[in-house]
């Protein structure tokens, strides 16, 4: 069994990577990878997790463009003083676009208790209920990407979870053919890096916890 100082170090030495060579990893080591990620707990064991693999030029092209096409539409209502800023973000929404593959998480709300209530739940317990069930799928599913990043480090290569993509998450299920019934969760840009980005600063354990007495 790996120990904790081997876990904490391969943890600790992963990076978000976004310039990759154009070498396409085989596919018996992402099978690998995804065997790895489905490891992870979910709410009742519902595994509310799918994984479409993209490695189609033309298809991960067209989703950069409706990235871009987002930012355009989005960056008109940014107020003069605030356009550079809002362009040097949104030109990292679209950086999965060098990847050779990238891997797009979906996940589904784990429909377990409002199967079991009727018309007698009072509205906010409906409200609540339901933002619960979206975001336990969402949650297992983050799970089951964060040991995806692992994974990959792990095997040699590199990837990062990018959320920014998602302003244009209409665009980017029709482009995908995602099912109604499933949400995506992220962009995976993965294969193998070509930059080494520094650690980035991280606040310490201790900084972020609170022990209620």
């Amino acid at each position: 069994m790996i120990g904790h100082a081997e876990l904490h170090e391969l943890m600790s030495s992963r990076r978000s990577v976004r310039r990759f060579t154009a070498q396409l990893p085989p596919r018996e080591l992402i099978e690998r990878i995804i065997e790895s990620a489905v490891t992870a707990p979910s709410a009742s064991n519902r595994q509310p997790w799918r994984f479409t693999i993209v490695t189609s030029r033309a298809t991960i092209d067209a989703l950069a463009t409706a990235v871009q096409t987002a930012v355009d539409r989005i960056a008109l209502a940014i107020e003069p003083e605030f356009q550079a800023a809002f362009r040097a973000y949104g030109d990292y929404f679209r950086r999965f676009e060098a990847a050779p593959m990238v891997i797009v998480p979906l996940f589904r709300a784990i429909m377990t208790l409002s199967n079991l209530t009727g018309s007698r739940l009072g509205e906010d317990d409906r409200v609540r209920i339901a933002a619960m069930e979206r975001d336990s799928g969402l949650i297992g599913t983050s799970l089951a990407l964060q040991n995806l990043l692992l994974s990959a480090h792990a095997a040699g290569l590199a990837a990062s979870a990018m959320t920014g993509p998602l302003v244009a998450v209409d665009d980017l299920r029709s482009i995908l053919r995602v099912s109604p019934s499933w949400t995506i969760a992220a962009l995976v840009p993965i294969g193998y890096g070509d930059e080494t980005p520094a650690a980035p600063a991280r606040k310490s354990g201790k900084q972020v916890t609170e022990w209620l007495k």
